[in-house]
């Protein structure tokens, strides 16, 4: 039986007189890649934040291995999740070993400093996002790709089971969503996901949360949830479905009939 390792019950979230999630009852199994996927301000994001409490100032409930995320200890909760953020670059003008090295941060006490088994993690993991070459190169120098890399290796050495990425493969080619969505699934954690290419969702992942208006309008595997009547009513264009002839998933293909905005030439 699958066991739930983060859950939600009636989880409402406003900013102040708009709601932005809606009465959302959601639970992610360990072991589980799990999407959420839909248009821009459907609370993909909001979502995520409740889950490993960055928002709390929340209704209904969010639970962390059957205890009340409220109740745990920010340092607590991040041994049990770590988070890989769309981040803004200029806060990172550091190199890739201290970028790594924040993921000791949960598991150390402010006046501690690294001890072997600490560097042993850090090369650990530099060396399975195969970045030790560049460990002493400065953040923002790396391309996309190999700056989510690094933010992966530091979720490695956080040592947490559940791994949560809002957008991962945002503004990287082809060849890097692929590789960054491979590895992120060799790591066999839970993992949890914002993304837009459904085509990557229905690939890499279990299950597929569809979301709209901050409402969840499904919740199953690919090839139940993107069906064309649910991709025409969230995204409001036809679409047709088939599928890939590499891997038999789901493949998404929506039509260019898009209208005219007013003012178009």
């Amino acid at each position: 039986m699958a066991k739930a390792v983060l859950q939600t019950a009636k989880l409402t979230w406003k900013v102040f007189d708009k709601t932005i999630i809606k009465n959302i009852d959601f639970t992610l199994n360990q072991g589980e890649t799990v999407a959420i996927v839909g248009p821009n301000g459907a609370g993909k994001t909001s979502l995520l934040k409740c889950l490993h409490g960055e928002h709390q100032n929340y209704s209904g409930a969010v639970t962390l291995n059957g205890k009340p995320l409220s109740t745990i200890k920010n340092k607590d909760v991040a041994k049990k999740i770590a988070v890989v953020s769309q981040q803004n670059q200029s806060t990172f003008d550091l190199s890739v070993i201290d970028i790594v090295r924040m993921g000791l941060i949960p598991h150390k006490n402010f006046f501690d400093g690294d001890n072997q088994s600490d560097l042993q993690k850090i090369q650990f993991a530099l060396s399975k996002v195969d970045l030790l070459a560049k460990q002493q190169q400065v953040f923002n120098t790396l391309s996309g790709g190999e700056q989510q890399r690094v933010l992966i290796a530091q979720a490695i050495v956080q040592a947490a089971n559940i791994l949560i990425m809002d957008e991962p493969t945002n503004h990287l080619d082809i060849y890097y969503q692929h590789q960054i969505l491979n590895l992120v699934k060799s790591l066999n954690i839970t993992l949890l996901i914002t993304i837009h290419d459904l085509n990557l969702a229905a690939e890499y992942c279990d299950r597929i949360v569809l979301m709209d208006k901050g409402l969840v309008i499904a919740d199953d595997s690919p090839e139940q949830v993107f069906t064309s009547e649910n991709l025409k009513k969230v995204f409001n264009l036809e679409c047709a479905i088939d599928a890939n002839p590499f891997t038999n998933k789901p493949r998404i293909t929506f039509a260019n009939n898009i209208p005219r905005l007013q003012g178009d030439i």
